[in-house]
C-alpha cells in the first residue's frame, strides 16, 4: 500500500514539473498526453491502494521524512490512510481523470494548454496532499495549494479583465476563510501542543469539556475555513464568478473536489466539533440557509454554468446540514454521489458550450436535443440524480440518508429546509434542461444548422467515454460504489431510531415529484403567464433579487469594498510620514529664504536693514505702550 499511496500523488507532481519546466515547447497533444496520463496513473495507483489490505489496522501511517524540528514541534511529511482518505482519493483521481480526459477534447484549439494542464495536475497533487496529510500543517499546505491552483485555473483566459477579476475575487474570499483556519490551528497547537490529527482527536476531549469556550472557539475558527472553501453563506460569493474558467475547471474544482474540502475538514475533525454542540448546530443551520438561498438563486440565472454553480452551493448545503446533525457518513456519501452527477452535468454543459460556439446564455439556446444527443443524455441522467429520482439514481440514496438523519435527530427545521430544497431542485433542473435542449433558440442564438458536431475531427473517446462513465456512476450504481464509513465516525442519529424511515422516504419522493410537476406546470403549461409575471411588479422585483443571488455582492460592495477603497484613497498620502517630515520641510523653507536674501546687492541689504529697524522700533513701542 505504501508504494501505491506515494505513486498516487507523485505522478501528478511529476506531470506538473514536466509541463511547467517545458517553457511552452510542448505541443497540444504532448501536453494533453502528459496531463491526462499522469492523473490516469494516479487513478491506477489509487485503485491499487484500495485493493491492497491495510494490514489489519484502521489507520495506516506512512512517514516519509521529518519536515520541521523546533523543540518538541516536529511535524512530518507523512501520510495517514483510512477509509475516509481512500474514498476521497478515489473521487479526486477517478473523477479527476475523467475530467482531464474530457478536457483533451474541450481544450483542443485553445491557447495555453500546457499551462492549463500544469495547473490541473498541481491541483490534483495539492488535493491529495490535503486528504492524505497526517497532520494539520501538511493539510493546510494542501489547502493553500488548491487555493493557488484555483486562482490560476479560474483566470486561465487572463486576457479578459472580468476573468482576472473573478480569479482575484475567488482568491481573496477564500483567503478570508483560510485566515480563520490558520488561527484555529494556532489555537489548537497552543492548547494541545500538537498538530497531529489523530493526537488532536485524542487529546481534545481530555483537555476541553463539552461546550467549553475554547472548544467552541476552535470549532468556529475551523468552520470559518470550511465556509470559504465550500462556498457557504456568507463566504459563497466567489463560486458563481469562478465559472469564468474553462468548464473542465468548473467540473473538477467547483463540483467534485475543492468545494468539498470544507466538508472533508469538518468530517476529519469530527471529534473537535462533537465537543462544541452549539457550533455543530450552527453548521447545520448554515447548510440549510445556503441550500435554500442558492436554490432560489438558481431559479433566476440565465447562464448554464451559473445555474450549476448555485446548484453546487445548494448541494454542499445538504452536506453541511448532515454534518450539523452528526451524520458524518451521510455527508461523505452525498459528497461522493454529488461528484458523479455534478461532474456529468458540468461536462455535458461544456459539450453544449463548445458546440454552440461558447454560447452559455440559456435564453439564446434551445432545440439542441437532436443535435447533441450525448450531452442531452448526460443532462437527463445528471439532472435525475440531482433531483434525486427514487431508486434509480445515486442522488436519491444519499439525499434520502441526509433527510432521514435530520428527522432522526429531531431537527424539524432542518428537515423542512431539506424537503423545500428538494422541490426547488426539481424546479431549476427542469428549467435548465427545457431552456437548453427544447423549444426554439432565442434571438441571436445558434440555430440547429450552426451547432458544431462535437465529434468532428477528434477521437470520440475523449468526449463520449467520460460522459458515459459518469452517467453510469450517477445511477444507483454510484450508490453501490460507496463503501460506507460508519465505523470511522460516531453513531449517527438514525442508528438509534427504528421508526419513521419509510415515512421520510415517502416525503422525500413526494418533494422530488412535486418539484417536477410544479416545473412542468410553470415552464410548459403556464409559460406565457410566468413570462408576464416576471416582467413587472412584484414578480420582476423577486426575479431580480434572485438573479442577483439575494444581493450579497452588492451588500459586500457597500459595506466592505467601497469603505476599503475610500480608506486606501485617503491613505495614499501617508499623514504620519508627512508629520515626521514636517521639521525637515520647515528647515528647507527657512534655508531657501536665507539663501535668497544673500544675493550680494547693497540696496537689498539696506532695505532689509530699514525693514528690520522699523520692525524693532514698532515692537518696542507696542511693548512700552502695553506696559503703560
Amino acid at each position: 500500500m505504501a508504494m501505491a499511496l506515494i505513486l498516487s500523488f507523485v505522478f501528478p507532481l511529476a506531470g506538473t514539473l514536466i509541463l511547467a519546466l517545458s517553457a511552452g515547447r510542448l505541443g497540444v497533444r504532448a501536453s494533453s498526453f502528459i496531463g491526462v496520463g499522469s492523473v490516469g496513473l494516479a487513478a491506477l495507483a489509487t485503485a491499487w491502494a484500495v485493493m491492497t489490505p491495510p494490514g489489519g489496522e484502521s489507520v495506516t501511517v506512512i512517514t516519509l521524512w521529518n519536515w520541521i524540528a523546533v523543540g518538541d514541534f516536529q511535524p512530518t511529511i507523512g501520510l495517514a490512510v483510512d477509509g475516509l482518505s481512500l474514498v476521497m482519493m478515489s473521487v479526486i483521481t477517478g473523477v479527476g481523470f475523467l475530467i482531464h480526459l474530457f478536457a483533451a477534447w474541450y481544450m483542443r484549439g485553445e491557447e495555453g494548454v500546457t499551462r492549463f494542464y500544469a495547473w490541473m495536475n498541481l491541483f490534483v497533487f495539492s488535493m491529495l496532499l490535503l486528504v492524505l496529510g497526517d497532520n494539520l500543517l501538511l493539510l493546510f499546505l494542501g489547502w493553500e495549494g488548491v487555493g493557488l491552483c484555483s486562482y490560476g485555473l479560474i483566470g486561465h483566459y487572463y486576457r479578459s479583465h472580468a476573468n482576472g477579476q473573478a480569479a482575484f475575487k475567488a482568491f481573496v474570499v477564500t483567503r478570508i476563510g483560510d485566515v480563520f483556519l490558520a488561527l484555529g490551528l494556532f489555537l489548537i497547537f497552543m492548547e494541545l501542543g500538537t498538530l497531529d490529527i489523530r493526537t488532536v482527536l485524542e487529546l481534545a476531549p481530555q483537555a476541553w469539556a463539552q461546550g467549553s469556550t475554547t472548544a467552541n472557539l476552535a470549532a468556529l475558527l475551523v468552520l470559518g475555513g470550511a465556509l470559504g472553501k465550500s462556498a457557504q453563506v456568507p463566504l459563497h460569493t466567489w463560486l458563481p464568478d469562478a465559472m469564468a474558467g474553462p468548464t473542465p475547471v468548473s467540473a473538477l474544482i467547483h463540483a467534485a473536489t475543492m468545494v468539498t474540502a470544507g466538508v472533508y475538514l469538518i468530517a476529519r475533525l469530527h471529534g473537535l466539533f462533537l465537543l462544541a454542540p452549539d457550533v455543530m448546530l450552527l453548521v447545520g443551520v448554515i447548510g440549510a440557509v445556503s441550500l435554500l438561498l442558492a436554490a432560489f438563486a438558481a431559479l433566476a440565472q440565465t447562464d448554464i454554468k451559473r445555474v450549476l454553480a448555485y446548484s453546487t452551493m445548494s448541494q454542499i448545503g445538504y452536506m453541511f446540514l448532515a454534518l450539523g446533525v452528526g451524520a458524518f457518513d451521510a455527508a461523505i456519501f452525498h459528497l461522493v454521489t454529488h461528484a458523479f452527477f455534478k461532474a456529468l452535468l458540468f461536462l455535458s454543459a461544456g459539450a453544449v458550450i463548445i458546440s454552440c460556439h461558447h454560447e452559455q446564455d440559456m435564453r439564446r439556446l434551445g432545440g439542441l436535443w437532436r443535435k447533441l444527443p450525448v450531452a442531452y443524455g448526460g443532462f437527463l441522467v445528471g439532472g435525475a440524480a440531482l433531483v434525486a429520482l427514487p431508486l434509480a439514481t445515486a442522488g436519491f440514496f444519499s439525499k434520502d440518508e441526509i433527510l432521514w438523519q435530520a428527522m432522526a435527530a429531531d431537527q424539524t427545521g432542518l428537515l423542512l429546509a431539506g424537503l423545500l430544497g428538494a422541490v426547488l431542485t426539481g424546479l431549476y433542473t427542469v428549467r435548465l434542461i427545457l431552456s437548453t435542449f427544447h423549444g426554439e433558440p432565442g434571438h441571436g442564438g445558434p440555430t440547429s444548422d450552426h451547432v458544431r458536431d462535437p465529434e468532428a475531427g477528434v477521437n470520440p473517446l475523449t468526449h463520449h467515454l467520460p460522459l458515459v462513465v459518469l452517467a453510469i456512476c450517477s445511477t444507483f450504481v454510484g450508490a453501490w460504489l460507496y463503501p460506507g464509513l460508519g465505523g470511522l465516525f460516531p453513531a449517527s442519529p438514525g442508528e438509534a431510531a427504528d421508526t419513521g424511515h419509510t415515512l421520510l422516504q415517502v416525503l422525500a419522493m413526494g418533494a422530488a415529484f412535486a418539484g417536477l410537476l410544479l416545473a412542468a406546470w410553470l415552464f410548459l403549461w403556464q409559460r406565457r403567464w410566468l413570462d408576464e409575471t416576471v416582467r413587472q411588479g412584484f414578480g420582476n422585483s423577486l426575479w431580480r433579487l434572485w438573479h442577483s443571488a439575494w444581493g450579497f455582492d452588492a451588500l459586500f460592495d457597500r459595506i466592505l469594498v467601497r469603505p476599503w477603497q475610500l480608506t486606501v484613497k485617503y491613505l495614499r498620502v501617508d499623514l504620519i510620514n508627512l508629520m515626521m517630515n514636517l521639521p525637515a520641510l520647515v528647515a528647507r523653507a527657512l534655508n531657501a529664504g536665507l539663501v535668497r536674501g544673500q544675493n550680494g546687492r547693497v540696496r537689498s541689504y539696506a532695505l532689509v536693514m530699514v525693514f528690520g529697524a522699523t520692525a524693532i522700533l514698532l515692537t518696542l513701542a507696542l511693548v512700552q505702550g502695553g506696559a503703560v
